[in-house]
């Protein structure tokens, strides 16, 4: 079968699944359907519809389009077997329900960002970037009943950098990721795929998740070494961002925090104690201090530590907490 007449159906919605999709379109393969959640309610009273990323490109670029509520609607289920496609393909979007991607004769495969069976969840890059990984990467794998569990096809590693935030790590795996779906599905067409079940992948390593990232889950613990905090800041930078209360007297404000440095040292004050003067900010944890670079208060913009300094004032106790 050549590519032309293999008829593919692409399944995704935000930015990391447009790569994919614009390495098929462009690499002239034949996707007849692409399939994104429904458009987002926006603005101050939702009256704005925001469609995805992914919906955005497939309409410019005259694919058809499909947003179901549900997907295992029927009549959604119908208008997708109606589309008749040989293969299917998922990059950052639902679980899917075994109707749907055991419909395809050639299989559903999916795109994940870590190399499984690490990181299996909603969140795998911000969790290596986290646990100060030193490595990560991309699969792909066969859809069946347990999330991120299916067969493996193939895997890219990719190294973390120390200096890397969680958007760098991000922007690299997308890249790679759409070169990576369109190997794959180069190697089905040609029949060359022999897919390894994750259980002949397990190691002595503990297996780590990747769960779903909650506004909860981004509060800084100053209890801890620096290097620790270090790695959970750029864990969630530039989205959603790790957060703390600062408190200056009886003031106290949500602060993110985008950009550290590290600085080794013997430590004085408890942690969390903020000590600041007019060239910098630094927050003490158990073995150094985070310098801070790039933050935002609550209710202003994102700005560097010397346009904050301009007009803070930090008084007696100022804490990180």
């Amino acid at each position: 079968m050549k590519k032309e007449d293999l008829r593919i159906v692409y399944m995704g919605t935000p930015d990391f699944a447009v790569e994919s999709l614009r390495c098929l379109v462009e690499g002239g393969y034949n996707v007849v359907g692409v399939i994104t959640m429904p458009d987002k309610p926006m603005g101050r009273h939702g009256s704005v519809l925001q469609p995805s990323p992914v919906k955005q490109y497939a309409v410019e670029h005259g694919l058809k389009v499909l947003q179901p509520e549900k997907l295992k609607d029927e009549a959604f289920v119908e208008e997708l077997r109606a589309l008749k496609a040989d293969l299917q393909i998922v990059v950052a979007f639902r679980m899917l329900p075994e109707v749907v991607w055991n419909m395809p004769p050639m299989g559903t495969f999916n795109l994940h960002a870590s190399l499984l069976p690490q990181y299996r969840g909603a969140a795998p890059i911000n969790w290596a970037v986290v646990n100060g990984d030193k490595e990560t990467g991309i699969t792909t794998f066969f859809l069946k009943h347990e999330i991120d569990t299916g067969e493996v096809i193939q895997q890219v590693r990719v190294p973390i950098h120390d200096e890397d935030n969680v958007g760098d790590v991000h922007d690299r795996l997308m890249e790679l990721g759409g070169k990576l779906v369109v190997e794959t599905v180069d190697n089905i067409i040609a029949g060359t795929v022999t897919s390894i079940p994750q259980e002949q992948m397990l190691t002595d390593e503990p297996l780590r998740p990747a769960p779903k990232i909650f506004k909860e889950t981004c509060r800084i613990d100053w209890n801890q070494p620096i290097q620790k905090v270090y790695d959970f800041v750029r864990g969630f930078s530039p989205y959603p961002a790790a957060w703390t209360e600062l408190q200056n007297g009886e003031t106290v404000q949500v602060m993110k925090i985008y950009e550290t440095r590290k600085e080794p040292a013997a430590v004085a004050e408890n942690p969390g104690t903020v000590l600041c003067d007019k060239h910098g900010l630094k927050v003490a944890c158990t073995d150094g201090y985070l310098q801070v670079n790039s933050l935002q208060m609550a209710g202003k913009k994102r700005m560097a530590i010397k346009d904050f300094l301009c007009g803070f004032k930090p008084l007696d106790n100022c804490m990180c907490n």
